[in-house]
């Protein structure tokens, strides 16, 4: 299973593997009120937002609180991986072969929801790929359970909350029952993996059974991801990731992903296709992402990529699963940059956030991952400094700041 969505919602550009030590819930909030009390007044709640007694009671029943759910919550192990170590793994030969075949099988399907949505077959199963291995890993955890628990938890008290009043709707619409509600351990379900919030809102029935089934047919798994996606913003018969090649020498400091320029403009600075073609001509504007620095795999991501984003805020994910989707529409193999990259590990990174915090380019507290606020100060430090300003975090610009008065 891929990086989950909720983790992504914590830690928004690492990969969380594995567990570290138990940790106990999170109850300040509830002011000694037990789980028991708090469900109790949490049903009147939901029957203020409109949910039926029924649903309620249905959706409900039997649900404890589980402390596994709280310690998988609290105690995520941060494991830090580069876009190459995730993306190797992730799309491996394997889950390119049974991709190309699923996208084979499901044609027909896959046609279908293009034509209603506009979302292409390729970006569809990458993501189930990734998600759940196309449907062998769809999680053990009892929903209903997993998101009470984590509504009672303090943590992220008001995003489970509603997550769990949207299941009950899932239930009072007919879609699933509760017992058929297995997946992951913050609530996610289906082929895809979807909260219970965005199960409920974009739901589609791809199969025409007039059901949402997400976990027992791939065709309304399929529909709803291309009606999220849509929902997400993508934009029809556009792309959505493009490798390139970059010159050794270009001014790194327009490779930002807030900054959009056109195709020509971006040949003009000397970028050019993998195999050193020109790029083609028109097209949406694009921003220069480089997820490992300047020596790194580089590419060009449209509008489409922010659908991506909005899917799992994790960069590393979120490239990784636009690159898949492009070799399943028949992009050739990564080309992996021009150089050797020197990942920095957590500590040395946790030392750069903190000389960052000193020189004032940073007001983040140091914690070891790269997310979008450290590229940010890394940035504005290589500018300042003198150093290629590609966002990327390296030994050299530690020095630099270390030497920096």
């Amino acid at each position: 299973m891929g990086l989950s969505r909720m983790a992504a919602i914590v830690a928004t550009t690492t990969i969380c593997l594995g567990l570290a030590a138990p940790a106990l819930a999170d109850t300040s909030c509830r002011k000694g009120q037990s789980f028991e009390a708090w469900l109790a007044a949490f049903k009147r709640q939901a029957e203020a937002a409109g949910v039926s007694r029924a649903a309620i009671e249905t959706g409900l029943a039997g649900v404890t609180f589980d402390p596994a759910i709280v310690r998988r919550d609290h105690g995520q192990g941060v494991f830090q991986q580069t876009f190459l170590q995730f993306s190797d793994r992730m799309v491996s030969g394997d889950r390119l072969s049974r991709g190309a075949r699923l996208l084979d099988t499901h044609a027909a399907v896959l046609k279908r929801i293009e034509a209603q949505y506009g979302v292409p077959g390729p970006v569809l199963v990458a993501f189930w790929g990734l998600e759940t291995s196309f449907g062998t890993d769809m999680g053990k955890y009892k929903a209903p359970v997993a998101v009470a628990t984590l509504a009672y938890d303090c943590r992220r008290t008001e995003m489970f909350t509603q997550e769990l009043i949207d299941l009950l709707r899932i239930v009072e619409r007919g879609d699933l029952a509760p017992s058929e509600m297995i997946g992951d351990w913050a609530g996610e379900l289906g082929h895809l993996m979807f909260t219970p919030t965005d199960l409920y809102t974009y739901a589609a029935d791809g199969d025409g059974d007039g059901r949402h089934d997400v976990i027992r047919s791939i065709p309304d798994a399929l529909a709803t991801a291309a009606n999220f996606l849509k929902g997400l913003g993508w934009r029809r018969g556009e792309p959505w990731l493009d490798e390139v090649r970059v010159p050794a020498e270009m001014d790194w400091s327009r490779s930002d992903p807030s900054i959009a320029l056109s195709r020509a403009e971006w040949a003009r600075m000397g970028v050019t296709r993998p195999d050193g073609a020109a790029l083609a001509a028109g097209g949406p504007p694009a921003s220069l992402w480089l997820p490992m620095g300047r020596l790194g795999p580089a590419f060009l991501t449209y509008p489409n990529f922010q659908a991506y984003l909005g899917w799992n805020k994790a960069m590393v994910y979120s490239t990784t699963a636009a690159h898949y989707a492009a070799r399943l529409a028949g992009a050739p193999k990564l080309s992996r940059g021009r150089g050797e990259v020197t990942p920095l590990t957590t500590e040395q990174m946790k030392h750069l956030q903190t000389l960052l915090v000193r020189r004032g380019y940073s007001a983040e507290a140091p914690d070891g991952r790269l997310g979008n606020a450290t590229r940010a100060a890394v940035r504005a430090a290589q500018m300042r400094l003198g150093l290629p300003a590609d966002s990327y975090p390296t030994a050299e610009l530690i020095a630099a700041l270390e030497g920096a008065r």
